[in-house]
C-alpha cells in the first residue's frame, strides 16, 4: 500500500511509525511544508526558560527514525493540490521551486492548525509575535534576554499565554496579560481554581487586564504600546500574541468538505468526504468522549490516538468500531501551582449544551498531621445530575496532581458513576494520601454526604 501523509507533525510522525513498523511492505511518504521536523511547541516554555539539553532536540522525532524504517519524510515540500479522483497529490519543493506529482492509494491530512492573528491595526509592526514553532520559539528566546526589552504585552489567558507571562516574568519583565475572558485559563478551568490562578499570577507580579478586548498595536514601525477597548495604552517593547488557533485547511476548499470554522468533516473511521482521504490532528473535530459530540481538541494526545486507530482500520472498507473518542487531558504548571483537567468543565459545557452538576472538595493532600509536603489540593467533579455518571475532574495544588486526573480519565471511559468512585479502592499510606482517598472523599462529597476523614 501506497501511503501519502501531509504534514509531519504528531499524527503524521505517529501514522508513519504505525504503518512501517507494525505492517510490512507499505510506502510511506511524508511531506512537510517546514524546513525542521518536527519541533514541539508544547515544550517551547521549558526551552524558554534553558530546562532543555538543546532547542533541535525539542522535537517529536526525526527523520532519521521514519527513514529507518524505510520510510521517506521531504522536508520544504508543500502539497498544494489533491486530485482525489485520480488520487494523486501537487508538491512543490518551496527551495527550489520544482512542482511533481505524487500517486496514493491512501492519503492522511495531519496538516493542523496555524497561530491566529488579530484583525486589528498595527499587527504587522515589528516585535508583534506569535508562539508557535521553532522559529519563534528562537525569536522569542533572543527577546527574553534582551534588556532592551522591559515590557512585554501577552494577548490571550490560555495556555500558550499563560506560559508565555510566566516565561518573560522570571525572565525580568513587566508583564501584562490582556484578554476578553474574565479569568486566566477560563476554557480550561471553572472560576473557584481559575481565581487562585490570577491569584498567583498577580502575586508574581503580573498585571491582569481581563475582559478587554485589543482595539491596536501602536507604534512607527516597532511595536510601542497596545491599546485596549477602554482606551487605555499599556507600554510594549514586544508583544506575544496567543489568541488560539485555526485550522490550516484553506488550500483544502473544494478538495474535501470543511465545516462553517474550516475544520475537516470527518465520519465515526475518520474518513473524509473523499474516498481514501482521511484525516486527523488539530484540524478534525474529534468525538469527545465524555459529552458524545464533536469538539475542538488540539492535543498532541488526541493526534496520536486518531493516528493508532486509523492505522488498524486504514485498509478496511468498513472499519469494525468507530474513533472511541478522547477526554482532552492536559496540565500545566504555574509558578508554584500545577494543574491538571480532563473531560467536561463549565466551559465546554455550555458551548456544547450539556446538561451538568459540578461539587468542590478541598483538603490537604494527607492526613492532617503530616506537617511536611502536604499541600491543599482543590478537586472538582463534573458529572450527570440524574445518572451520577462522571463527566469531568479539575484539580489544582501546589503537589503534583497529573495521577488523580489521569484517573479520572479512566473513570470517565469507563462511565463510572460518583457510587463508584466514593467506594474505589486505592491504597493508603499516610506518606501518599488519606485513608479514604481524595478521589473518594470528592466523589463523597458530590453525593452530598459528609465524608469522614
Amino acid at each position: 500500500m501506497k501511503v501519502v501523509i501531509v504534514g509531519a507533525s504528531h499524527g503524521g510522525h505517529e501514522s508513519a511509525v504505525e504503518l512501517l513498523s507494525r505492517y510490512e511492505g507499505n510506502d510511506v511518504t511524508v511531506y512537510e511544508e517546514g524546513d525542521f521536523i518536527s519541533f514541539m511547541s508544547c515544550g517551547m516554555q521549558l526551552y524558554l526558560e534553558d530546562k532543555v539539553t538543546d532547542r533541535d532536540e525539542v522535537r517529536n522525532f526525526s527523520p532519521e527514525q521514519v527513514e529507518n524504517l524505510g520510510g521517506k519524510v521531504l522536508t520544504n515540500h508543500k502539497v498544494t493540490a489533491i486530485d482525489v479522483d485520480a488520487h494523486k497529490v501537487t508538491v512543490k519543493d518551496t527551495t527550489t521551486g520544482e512542482v511533481k506529482e505524487d500517486s496514493y492509494d491512501k492519503l492522511i491530512l495531519s496538516s493542523g492548525v496555524t497561530p491566529a492573528t488579530l484583525p486589528v491595526a498595527g499587527s504587522d509592526l515589528d516585535n508583534v509575535y506569535l508562539m508557535r514553532g521553532r522559529d519563534w520559539a528562537t525569536k522569542i528566546y533572543a527577546k527574553a534576554h534582551d534588556e532592551q526589552v522591559k515590557n512585554v504585552v501577552v494577548v490571550g489567558a490560555g495556555y500558550i499565554g499563560v506560559e508565555a507571562a510566566e516565561v518573560f516574568n522570571k525572565a525580568g519583565k513587566k508583564v501584562t496579560i490582556i484578554d476578553m475572558i474574565n479569568r486566566p485559563l477560563g476554557n480550561y478551568l471553572d472560576d473557584q481554581l481559575a481565581d487562585k490562578i490570577a491569584a498567583t499570577l498577580t502575586k508574581h507580579g503580573v498585571d491582569l487586564k481581563l475582559g478587554h478586548s485589543v482595539q491596536a498595536f501602536e507604534g512607527q514601525g516597532q511595536v510601542a504600546s497596545v491599546k485596549s477597548d477602554d482606551g487605555q495604552e499599556i507600554p510594549a517593547d514586544l508583544v506575544i500574541v496567543a489568541a488560539g488557533v485555526k485550522p490550516n485547511t484553506k488550500w483544502l476548499e473544494n478538495t474535501v468538505a470543511l465545516d462553517e470554522r474550516g475544520f475537516i468533516k470527518t465520519d465515526p473511521y475518520l474518513r473524509t468526504s473523499a474516498n481514501d482521504v482521511f484525516a486527523i490532528g488539530d484540524a478534525i473535530l474529534p468525538l469527545f468522549t465524555p459529552a458524545g459530540q464533536p469538539a475542538p481538541i488540539a492535543l498532541a494526545s488526541t493526534a496520536r490516538r486518531e493516528a493508532r486507530y486509523l492505522v488498524e482500520n486504514i485498509t478496511m472498507a468498513q472499519p469494525s468500531r468507530v474513533f472511541p473518542g478522547v477526554n482532552g487531558s492536559s496540565a500545566l504548571t504555574v509558578f508554584e501551582y500545577k494543574l491538571a483537567t480532563t473531560g467536561v468543565n463549565a466551559h465546554n459545557a455550555q458551548m456544547l449544551d450539556l446538561d451538568t452538576a459540578s461539587s468542590i472538595y478541598e483538603a490537604t493532600l494527607r492526613p492532617k498531621f503530616v506537617k511536611d509536603g502536604n499541600p491543599e489540593v482543590t478537586v472538582k467533579l463534573t458529572f450527570n445530575p440524574e445518572s451520577h455518571v462522571i463527566m469531568g475532574g479539575q484539580f489544582l495544588s501546589e503537589a503534583d496532581v497529573t495521577a488523580q486526573a489521569n484517573t479520572i480519565a479512566l473513570a470517565i471511559k469507563a462511565h463510572m458513576t460518583l457510587e463508584d468512585l466514593a467506594e474505589a479502592d486505592f491504597f493508603f499510606q499516610p506518606g501518599f494520601d488519606r485513608q479514604w482517598s481524595l478521589l473518594n472523599l470528592a466523589a463523597q462529597v458530590a453525593l452530598g454526604e459528609t465524608p469522614s476523614v
